[in-house]
């Protein structure tokens, strides 16, 4: 099988997570709990294509179609598949054509408000890529807290850590099983990302990981992992905050400070460039803006673009 084939891990006797390498632009992962008679599916995917790919290898399992979808937060990658599980569009009117199923959407007060306000953004960004026939698809159940669903006999808790990766993040735990999918707080291999967020926040959320007490980690992109992610990651913004200080005192630009920086060990990761988004989100917060107030995306995606060699990010769904 070659490496960019998705695959997907036993990781308990009714859990599995479903894994799209190589978990750069628009390769996030999957996942789902089922006793064989009801199923909890942990986020879609980006394209059609990908998302019926993902239904084909659920149903493999034995799995049955899920009553029940959980958005880890609102990108495209995450939510575009949605309408595959549940069969209606932003209005959750009728089923679509292309239907898989009646599940119920599930996700954050604000993952929904952002998925119905940003709408096919994956479309305006990369418009050369073939997505296929995506309804819009937002969460019909959300919550603002916590709130603990069940599939069969599993219990899932659905926890927002505040405005971290994005203002509508979900964690999602399986208590009985030592489980936890992170949604983007993690990007194993990658570099995190935390433009639409909060860079302190995302901080305050491995925190919140860590206290899980979870052995296995299902990331938003990337392999399953262990918590040995947590401080990895944290050691990167961490260094990002620690640059974003720098370059503002000398009155540096946030591409000034991504040019001149040396990334060191984290040169290692996955898509770079997203150092100078980051420190976009870095100097904000330096500018005591509140977490997660908009920031220009023509700025910070063209920043990226000048660090990607002039040339815009590519998604590889």
């Amino acid at each position: 099988m070659p490496a960019t084939d998705p695959y997907t891990v036993q990781l308990a006797p009714e859990v599995h997570a479903y894994i799209q390498p190589d978990g750069g632009w628009c390769l996030n992962n999957a996942g789902f709990v089922s006793d064989g008679r009801s199923t909890l599916l942990v986020d879609t995917a980006a394209t059609e294509r990908r998302a019926h790919a993902l239904r084909d290898a659920l149903l493999a399992t034995g799995a049955p179609l899920p009553r029940t979808v959980v958005n880890t937060h609102h990108h495209g990658d995450h939510t575009y598949g949605n309408s595959v599980f549940a069969g209606r569009g932003s209005g959750g009117g009728p089923p679509g054509k292309h239907s898989g199923g009646e599940a119920t959407v599930v996700g954050h007060d604000t993952c929904r408000a952002e998925v119905l306000a940003v709408g096919h953004q994956l479309h305006l960004m990369w418009p050369q890529n073939d997505f296929g026939d995506i309804a819009i698809t937002a969460p019909t159940l959300t919550y603002s807290d916590r709130l603990t669903v069940h599939a069969g006999g599993t219990e899932v808790r659905l926890i927002h850590p505040g405005v971290a990766h994005t203002t509508g993040d979900t964690v999602v735990h399986l208590p009985e099983y030592g489980i936890v999918f992170t949604g983007d707080l993690v990007f194993q291999g990658g570099t995190p990302f935390v433009p639409m967020g909060s860079l302190s926040g995302s901080l305050r959320a491995l925190d919140l990981l860590r206290s899980l007490d979870a052995p296995t980690v299902v990331p938003g992109h990337g392999p399953v992992t262990d918590p040995s992610a947590y401080d990895a990651t944290e050691r990167y913004l961490r260094y990002v905050a620690e640059l974003a200080l720098a370059g503002r005192t000398k009155g540096l630009t946030p591409l000034e400070t991504a040019r001149e920086a040396d990334l060191g060990v984290f040169a290692e990761l996955r898509e770079s460039e997203r150092l100078v988004a980051n420190l976009h989100r870095a100097y904000a917060e330096l500018d005591g803006l509140p977490e997660g107030s908009p920031l220009d995306p023509v700025a910070v995606f063209g920043d990226m673009a000048a660090m990607n060699g002039g040339k815009p990010v590519a998604c590889h769904a």
